[in-house]
């Protein structure tokens, strides 16, 4: 649990299958209709700021509830809207989608949410781990969808004597997580992975 190597090799091998495309990498975006931010994380805001700053052509769907059943509280969306507010971004080009509990729900809920065209191509922007199986259900659910991971949690390579109970319980809870994802969603045949 706690030896790092192989966990850190499954993140690296799931950050790594999905890069962005080269006209992406390039920040050639003229193609695209917007950005789709899944939940609310630091790098995922940041960077769909910046996305947005530097091309004002693109619109921004931001999809979110709370993923506990019995949410109480202000949803993912709601505190991103507040984020968004601060950071100076207008509202008109800014939809949320404030019900999804999962990635699934985002996609679905997401395509209905007044204004998008899932024919359209849309950018997915998720952290790099979560893009396979994100990515996956966009699809499946009619989106025209490209990756723009975000948030690598791996920072290079561990020697192979090193050994963390603590980072080997959460590198494993990530992959463990996506893994599980992954099969689950493969298991309904609705993926090719």
């Amino acid at each position: 649990m706690g030896w790092l190597q192989l966990p850190e090799a499954l993140l690296r091998e799931l950050e790594n299958r999905h890069p962005a495309p080269v006209e992406v990498a390039a920040g050639q975006l003229q193609a695209y209709t917007g950005v789709v931010v899944l939940g609310e994380s630091p790098e995922r805001l940041k960077a769909s700021v910046t996305l947005l700053r530097q091309h004002p052509h693109l619109r921004l769907l931001f999809t979110g509830g709370d993923g506990k059943w019995w949410a109480s509280g202000p949803t993912e969306a709601d505190q991103a809207e507040a984020f968004y507010k601060r950071m100076g971004v207008p509202a008109d080009r800014l939809p949320y989608e404030r019900t999804s509990r999962t990635t699934y729900e985002n996609a679905v809920l997401g395509a209905v949410v007044p204004g998008v065209d899932v024919a359209q191509p849309w950018l997915l922007l998720t952290s790099a781990r979560h893009m396979p199986r994100a990515l996956a259900v966009f699809r499946a659910a009619g989106w025209h969808m490209a990756p723009y991971p975000v948030d690598y949690r791996r920072v290079g390579f561990s020697r192979w004597s090193d050994y963390s109970l603590a980072r080997g319980a959460v590198r494993w809870q990530l992959v463990l997580h996506e893994a599980m994802g992954l099969a689950a969603f493969a298991a309904v045949g609705l993926a090719d992975f």
